[in-house]
């Protein structure tokens, strides 16, 4: 009797489960309009990205929400670096740690703590693979930990290069360089040593005092980039892949101009020297378009309006057009099958087309399905009144079409090693324009270049 006792409670266990899973894959809803479902969220976006997820997270509140029965409370709004913090609290069993909310914005090298310990909810199991299908698949594939998806996309970001076309052109007419110089590093090297030698001039009495024309925002980015383009990786591993032909190549585009200043080797963003007109272009986020205004203001004091250009990230010659993909998602929490349902329920809602390009398009970031990319966006920036947003959405709407994109990979040691490699090669790089400066431009660039490349593969 115990034994078929025993086996039949067994059976409703299965039962049970299989019921369960069969809701979520059938998209039977759990949740009960009289009965509201109270879903907390966590988020990092501030300004006018907050304004525009709160007026989008009203709306959800007073329409589908409504009817299904969900309420979207958000109960925290802090920087990355808090939200990071109290979520590593939560990953590490802290005394003192928050209760874990219901949904929350992170990133997959943050979901991975969660996941291993069994704290998200797999996510395959609220979109069917039809759903899936529809959004652009990098950014999908971003999220996925294992055999699972762990993290959301919900807006996304790539690398673009910003450049002050009124500047550009009143050096570009007198030294005959074309906008054709801006599709590849080595082509922009080569017109920043000219824009340096350009500038120097305008000084005879002072030497060495030729203006930057680029700056990256991320070195490290801009070498998992021109590595990728070369069908190659900077990591090899969980180890720096520096030995080889393609890194390299990297190395001797980039590091000369930034031995004689035509490149910017600055600690901020490049967008601050952009301001004072102390740098022509620089490649950085796309989600960074409204640090850029019409203005520049001289060390004098003279305040110039001036132009901005956006246009796609450049390539090494040779080299596939490939950049990175950058940008967070929303994680959901394990909990139950009411509040798990209810979080897809939004996170469905507020990455379709209609309400996804609204978000975009007052905050910079890009749109996660294609039928956003693909059908909506020429209509929509036609729509968008902020004239620098508009300007890039057409350069990330070209890149959609005509570039990949790539992933910086996840494991423990990512984060130590890329802001190790990016303090070291600024550090390296302002000291051998010192010496440079030291020899007064009498030094072998070729030599100082290779010489360089030896002592950093061997650091």
């Amino acid at each position: 009797m115990k034994s078929r006792l025993k086996h039949f409670t067994v059976l409703l266990v299965a039962l049970a489960l299989l019921t369960a899973g069969c809701a979520k894959a059938a998209g039977k809803s759990p949740l009960n309009p009289k009965e509201p479902v109270t879903v907390s969220m966590w988020h990092n976006f501030g300004g006018e990205m907050q304004m525009t997820i709160d007026a989008l997270i009203d709306e959800f509140n007073s329409t589908v929400g409504r009817d299904q029965g969900i309420i979207i409370n958000v109960t925290a709004i802090t920087s990355s670096a808090e939200l990071q913090k109290s979520l590593n609290m939560i990953a590490s069993g802290d005394p003192g740690a928050p209760a874990m909310p219901d949904i929350a914005t992170a990133y997959p090298k943050t979901a991975i703590l969660f996941q291993q310990k069994g704290m998200l909810a797999n996510l395959d199991d609220y979109f069917t693979e039809e759903e899936l299908a529809g959004y652009v698949p990098q950014f999908v594939e971003e999220g996925r930990i294992g055999d699972g998806l762990y993290v959301f996309p919900i807006s996304k970001s790539t690398e673009i290069l910003y450049l002050n076309q009124t500047l550009f052109d009143q050096f570009a007419v007198e030294n005959q360089v074309t906008m054709e110089c801006f599709s590849t590093f080595e082509g922009l090297a080569d017109a920043a040593q000219k824009y340096y030698d350009w500038t120097d001039a305008k000084t005879p009495d002072v030497p060495n005092d030729g203006k930057a024309f680029y700056a990256a925002d991320s070195w490290v980015n801009l070498a998992q980039a021109g590595m990728r383009q070369q069908g190659d990786s900077l990591f090899d591993a969980e180890n720096l892949n520096l030995d080889g032909d393609s890194y390299r190549r990297i190395w001797e585009a980039v590091c000369p101009p930034a031995i004689t200043g035509a490149f910017a080797i600055y600690d901020g963003y490049s967008s601050d020297l952009s301001k004072t007109g102390d740098l022509v272009c620089s490649t950085g986020s796309s989600a960074g378009i409204l640090f850029y205004g019409d203005t520049i203001t001289h060390p004098d004091g003279r305040v110039e309006r001036v132009e901005y250009s956006i246009l796609p990230f450049p390539v090494f010659e040779g080299g596939e057009k490939i950049a990175i993909q950058r940008g967070n998602g929303m994680m959901v929490s394990k909990s139950d099958l009411t509040h798990e349902y209810a979080s897809a329920v939004f996170l469905r809602w507020f990455t379709a087309p209609e309400q996804n390009m609204r978000f975009i398009a007052s905050t910079g970031y890009l749109p996660v399905s294609k039928e956003a990319f693909e059908n909506r966006m020429e209509t929509e920036i036609e729509r968008v009144e902020d004239y620098r947003i508009k300007k890039m959405l057409v350069a990330v709407t070209e890149m959609y079409r005509d570039y990949q994109f790539f992933v910086a990979p996840v494991f423990e040691g990512f984060d130590s090693m890329s802001k190790a490699y990016e303090q070291d090669f600024k550090q390296r790089m302002v000291s051998l324009h010192e010496k440079w400066i030291v020899s007064d431009g009498e030094a072998s660039l070729e030599k100082m270049t290779a010489e360089a490349l030896r002592e950093w593969r061997g650091r």
